[in-house]
């Protein structure tokens, strides 16, 4: 959500090619030129699919010969950290977890780097910029961490105020960060990634590492009929979470051993043979309490999807059409705000957050059930067919072209405010009376939830994805990072403290989803239609909420905290933390 889409694409048909010879790209890439190229091919590819079963933790009391199930897709080799197998409903996949008893370990993981130079200040830059120097410093590691922008850029007071600088170096110019760092941590935005890129390869060291935060930009170099320089390293460290709650959760997370958001990692290429252990140094160093293994592809359709349905734009479109429904019905503009928007980021995200999405439907009595039931039946098949619309526009690139040119019409119009409707005016005195304790939990409002939440997973997994990616892209980046931030002060905060990508996604899907259960859900509730009660059915035995069930096993004990806009406190919010006024600029070249 944080890191955002890179790349002007020509046509949708060559981006799908493109993306769709990604492991032909890897296989083909073993297979050039002498045997020492091979060797080096090898090397650049290394863990990404051959499943290896040496230093392998297992968790939890299971037999000590090992097991690979089918779904352990793919495997990598890490010699810094320990990797677990974890079993995630039916299957079984590989994590490395964090905390911060890891991080005498990150010493070994980023053996040979100096100087990490992150580039760029949006939503991801100030929170990993600011985490990694914390973790290097408790450490006790020389590893300098130097904030690259350009010489006018409006960020350069913001990233001083962080106490980044030019007189100690740890503040500079682009493409002076880019020669000399030894990992370079590409966090500019979209547009700016797919001018900037070919002159960002020229300018990084023999041997260093690219850091993507997002995997499209190997699409769009394909698209170009273009390769990484073969003399780098290219990893990918993706957090589950946009900029503001990777660094809050990291803060409260230093009372506590772990609190953080989990990141997917992946490697693209491996120069030097330490690829692995690098991302997973990057990932531990910025607060992950567990990392899990992806590639570029697999990352950013998941996380380009995920954002459009249940992380922001399906639950914004929600909120918008229980409110309207409720206040017909008959509740008071302040009631209606607590029955949807409030409910679902106080109750409901806390209770599926911890306990689950079962725990949701178990709190109520049967009369309760029965609303929740009705309201779920009717809202999954509607919302899952935007969600499977959405899917595939990301994957066949129509979606990732409407954002680039989307980004380049900001000068002329840039995005506009989501939050001065009289909905949030209501949302905003309905905070300044907030009594967490007398919040509702409305039987209607979960089964609309979290039959969107289930139509978003089951997407997912239709199209491939493990569980540790469904888990985090469509239930813990929701309620752990993003629902508490429209608590906290309303739909603006929670999507505008994201990346371009998610801005711009949200606002156009939003009213997909507010039309579809409008028109279709509720219709088919308030005509007394028949409902598919098989959905229901499904729900209450989907192996997801095992999956969901593993995951929080590992989730650290920290709620985030972020302060209100009924609060005197500035918690979590200002420099180098979460914003209240939000831009959207056209790329410098």
């Amino acid at each position: 959500v944080g890191s955002g889409l890179v790349g002007v694409l020509d046509s949708a048909p060559s981006l799908a090619a493109a993306c769709c010879s990604l492991a032909k790209m890897q296989a083909s890439m073993q297979l050039r030129g002498s045997s020492a190229a091979s060797k080096a091919a090898t090397r650049r590819t290394a863990g990404a699919i051959a499943p290896v079963v040496s230093d392998v933790q297992r968790v939890g009391s299971r037999r000590a010969q090992l097991k690979l199930l089918n779904a352990v897709v793919a495997d990598f080799n890490a010699t810094a950290f320990q990797k677990e197998l974890v079993k995630f409903a039916d299957t079984e996949e590989y994590i490395v977890r964090g905390g911060r008893d890891k991080f005498s370990h990150l010493g070994k993981a980023l053996q040979g780097i100096k100087q990490v130079g992150v580039i760029g200040w949006g939503s991801q830059a100030p929170a990993q910029a600011q985490n990694m120097r914390d973790s290097f410093q408790e450490a006790g590691l020389d590893i300098k961490v130097t904030i690259g922008l350009r010489s006018d850029s409006p960020s350069v007071a913001e990233a001083e105020a962080c106490g980044f600088k030019r007189s100690d170096g740890t503040l500079g110019n682009v493409f002076d960060v880019v020669s000399s760092s030894d990992l370079v941590v590409l966090l500019i935005s979209d547009a700016a990634q797919a001018k900037l890129y070919p002159r960002i390869l020229a300018a990084m060291k023999p041997g260093a590492t690219l850091g993507l935060s997002h995997g499209f930009l190997l699409g769009v170099m394909k698209n170009d009929g273009v390769d990484f320089r073969q003399d780098i390293n290219v990893v990918l460290v993706a957090p589950k979470g946009m900029g503001p709650s990777v660094r809050r959760l990291y803060e409260q997370g230093k009372s506590v051993n772990g609190a953080g958001i989990n990141c997917s990692f992946a490697v693209q290429q491996d120069y030097t043979g330490t690829a692995t252990d690098i991302a997973l140094g990057w990932a531990i160093a910025v607060g992950a309490p567990f990392a899990f293994y992806t590639t570029l592809e697999s990352e950013y359709k998941s996380d380009i999807y995920g954002e459009r349905c249940i992380l922001l734009g399906a639950v914004h479109g929600m909120v918008e059409a229980l409110f309207r429904r409720y206040t017909r019905q008959g509740m008071s503009d302040e009631d209606a705000f607590k029955h949807s928007v409030e409910c679902i980021t106080g109750p409901i995200s806390k209770t599926i957050s911890t306990k689950g999405m079962l725990a949701v439907y178990n709190m109520f009595d049967d009369a309760g059930k029965k609303v929740f039931a009705d309201a779920y039946n009717a809202s999954f098949k509607p919302t899952m067919d935007i969600c499977m619309e959405i899917y595939e526009d990301v994957a066949s690139g129509n979606e990732i072209k409407s954002v680039v040119q989307a980004g380049s019409r900001f000068d002329r119009f840039p995005m506009g405010k989501i939050d001065q409707t009289y909905m949030w005016k209501v949302g905003r005195e309905v905070r300044a009376k907030r009594v967490e304790s007398e919040i509702p939990l409305d039987p209607f409002t979960a089964g609309v939830y979290v039959a969107t939440m289930m139509a978003t997973i089951e997407t997912l997994r239709e199209k491939g994805h493990p569980y540790s990616e469904i888990c985090n892209e469509s239930i813990i980046e929701a309620v752990d990072s993003l629902n508490p931030y429209m608590h906290a002060r309303g739909v603006a905060f929670m999507v505008d403290n994201c990346s371009y990508t998610a801005r711009l996604g949200s606002r156009k899907w939003a009213p997909r989803f507010d039309y579809i259960l409008e028109q279709q859900a509720f219709v088919a509730i308030d005509n007394k239609e028949p409902l598919d009660n098989e959905a229901m059915q499904k729900f209450l035995s989907d192996p997801a909420h095992k999956a969901l069930a593993a995951c929080s096993e590992m989730r650290p004990s920290v709620d985030i905290s972020v302060s209100s806009d009924a609060d005197n406190s500035s918690e979590g919010v200002g420099v180098g933390g979460a914003r209240t006024e939000f831009r959207s600029t056209v790329a410098a070249a």
